[in-house]
């Protein structure tokens, strides 16, 4: 009992200088601050403004119009509204980023750790594979993926998922490499604690930190493919309203009426730059070489 009161002291006490630090670094705690809005913006998307009627509904009478009090950002070539758009297309962007990133980080983290605990074949069975999935860009593997199964968000996930496997996998797999040999998974070991517990209880949770800071940097490249993937049509099927697919509706009218491109451009750059800062800030906040 003393023991595990003095573990989960230590384990509070770590969390605390992390944040500590994380705190004292200005640009990560601004992309912290631009994630949470994102974030409740995402959440309270209907309560902003309603879907139906204003994101997807057409009303060609106000086709084309500018930013006004009206509509903040203006209206798009079917009188749809942008603001609207580029709030319901926040939680299409984030939800599909999150999602497939949890699911990239548990495959990963469960093949990485596998392979880094039994060695041998086994290791270099499954990271031969990773290998070669490694060697295919995120964004072409996620090409390639969508037009096999189709367009759908269903598939899209799946593609972003299977994309990012293979980081996570070599992620964990090289923390894991680093904390197996000492002393606990030992006294572990020792006391006959069967091999899924100990990768999943004990070894999993001390290689979680890297796995934390991969999967904040890797949302913000999730994002930016699944942008990219709309914007050719293989991503998110219109009328919904992704940044991406925006992008592409409006390039036909970027003379006319910049502003189709400019405002979800801009919500594209905000997620990302914040994931990207927010990223750097936990990476140095975890590097126990850079402690006060």
């Amino acid at each position: 009992m003393k023991n595990s009161n003095e573990n989960l002291y230590k384990n509070k006490s770590q969390i605390a200088s992390v944040l500590h630090r994380l705190s004292k670094n200005k640009l990560a705690m601004f992309g912290l601050l631009l994630l949470i809005i994102m974030i409740l913006i995402a959440i309270f998307a209907d309560l902003i403004v309603d879907y139906d009627e204003m994101a997807i509904g057409q009303n060609i009478q106000e086709r084309l119009q500018r930013p006004s009090t009206k509509h903040w950002f203006g209206t798009d070539h079917f009188g749809r509204d942008i603001f609207a758009r580029i709030v319901h297309g926040t939680r299409i962007s984030l939800s599909l980023g999150i999602f497939a990133m949890v699911i990239a980080v548990a495959i990963g983290s469960v093949l990485g750790a596998i392979s880094a605990y039994y060695g041998g074949r086994t290791d270099n069975a499954v990271m031969r594979f990773m290998d070669i999935l490694l060697a295919i860009p995120p964004i072409l593997m996620s090409i390639s993926i969508v037009s096999a199964l189709g367009q759908s968000m269903t598939n899209l996930l799946i593609a972003l998922s299977i994309a990012y496997v293979p980081v996570f996998a070599r992620v964990i797999r090289s923390s894991i490499l680093s904390v197996k040999g000492q002393e606990f998974v030992e006294a572990a070991k020792a006391c006959g604690t069967g091999d899924a517990r100990i990768i999943f209880k004990h070894i999993i949770p001390n290689a979680i930190g890297p796995i934390i800071v991969q999967a904040t940097l890797a949302m913000g490249s999730t994002i930016l493919i699944i942008s990219s993937l709309s914007f050719m049509g293989l991503g998110v099927k219109p009328p919904a309203p992704e940044w991406g697919t925006m992008l592409y509706e409006g390039r036909d009218f970027i003379r006319q009426a910049p502003y189709l491109i400019l405002f979800p451009g801009a919500a594209i750059t905000i997620s990302v730059i914040s994931l990207n800062l927010l990223g750097d800030g936990l990476r140095d906040a975890l590097d126990p070489r850079l402690k006060d």
